[in-house]
């Protein structure tokens, strides 16, 4: 039986991406709440990953840090295969 998502370790790498994409944009949680109309929780709680978000609130979070959702998750690939990557020599070092 597979864990839940948010006990893997790409969870871990996504929140990341989410935050660097967030202080990318030059955002405070704040500035980012209130363009999303959200509480500074809500951010906070996404990058902590004690929220989740589904396929619309990730276009949204995204777009009101500039960019697409295509990019985002085209740049958490590419993220996503350097961790493993990393990990992978890290066992074998």
């Amino acid at each position: 039986m597979s864990s839940k998502s948010i006990h893997k370790s790409e969870y871990v790498v996504l929140l990341r991406h989410l935050r660097a994409l967030r202080t990318q944009a030059g955002l405070t949680q704040v500035d980012l709440s209130a363009v999303l109309k959200r509480p500074q929780s809500y951010v906070s709680d996404v990058e902590r990953g004690s929220r989740r978000m589904d396929l619309l609130q990730l276009q949204e979070f995204c777009s009101a840090c500039g960019q697409s959702l295509t990019d985002f998750v085209a740049e958490f690939e590419k993220e996503l295969k350097s961790a493993k990557k990393a990990g992978a020599r890290a066992k074998f070092s």
